[in-house]
């Protein structure tokens, strides 16, 4: 078999994956258009003669939307720049300095990586409710400032860099937090902008402890709204499915855009020199 045969198979594989991944999003967009009588016909039909907006007025006449998606891109803003800023820092401790028991604390820290949240929800749960926490952005937003996963990422991103820089830079005087602003964040840049989408999108999607601390609707995010059509869904699968398509509208811009940096920042630091 020639190369060019191997590489036309391989995009069509390719291209046959995708499509099977992407076919239940396909369909609930195509099904959001839709009303509930050609929805409940049977067969399915995944077009229809007379597509509507309907669903979608429904959606955003009934439903507070604007006021969920403020709460959730409060909740990113709130807590990304400092989920980078953290990790960013805790990172280049371990990277570039040498203490006495390092290796310990960061086998440590990293273990709580293996530690499935369900485990600690409820603990994390009772704290804020204690703080006095609920109803507010902190309370949504405080558990979530700082993660082993990007530490370890970062870490091995900036063990990765030229050693002889550092050394070099202590010897001109350079400061090590000036050495950690000038030269080692512009070097990680790649994988801080990977770090910044995945937080975001991972920031934007929760649910479960935004619907543990929030009891007021005012305090709901997005994925909390959506979650609120189900129940309409005995007189029209169409309002969540459009509800749905409306949530989705911002992660998936995110990701469209920082597809590239996330598979760049991925592979960076994959080869050490």
């Amino acid at each position: 078999m020639g190369m060019q045969k191997k590489r036309t198979l391989s995009a069509a594989l390719k291209i046959l994956i995708g499509i099977v991944y992407a076919f239940p999003v396909i369909m609930c967009i195509l099904f959001s258009f839709q009303n509930n009588a050609d929805i409940n016909r049977s067969p399915l039909h995944l077009f229809t003669a007379s597509p509507t907006l309907n669903n979608y007025l429904y959606v955003l006449k009934n439903i507070p939307v604007w006021t969920y998606l403020k709460n959730s891109l409060i909740m990113v803003v709130m807590t990304v720049p400092v989920q980078i800023i953290l990790a960013s820092l805790g990172a280049f401790a371990f990277a570039f300095f040498d203490f006495k028991g390092k290796n310990l604390l960061f086998t440590v820290f990293i273990s709580t990586m293996m530690i499935p949240g369900e485990v600690t929800i409820i603990a994390k749960y009772m704290m804020i409710q204690e703080w006095g926490m609920m109803n507010t952005y902190i309370g949504l937003t405080i558990i979530s400032l700082v993660g082993a996963g990007g530490i370890f990422l970062l870490r091995q991103n900036m063990m990765a860099l030229p050693r002889e820089l550092w050394e070099a830079a202590l010897l001109d005087g350079c400061a090590a937090m000036k050495y950690f602003w000038k030269i080692v964040l512009p070097m990680c840049k790649p994988i801080i902008a990977s770090m910044v989408i995945t937080s975001f999108i991972g920031m934007y999607n929760s649910y479960f402890w935004p619907l543990l601390v929030t009891t007021k609707s005012e305090f709901y995010t997005v994925q909390m709204g959506v979650a609120q059509l189900v129940g309409e869904a005995a007189y029209g699968y169409g309002y969540v499915l459009a509800g749905a398509v409306l949530s989705m509208l911002i992660p998936v811009g995110m990701f469209i855009i920082g597809q590239d940096s996330i598979v760049e920042g991925m592979t960076a630091g994959a080869v050490k020199s």
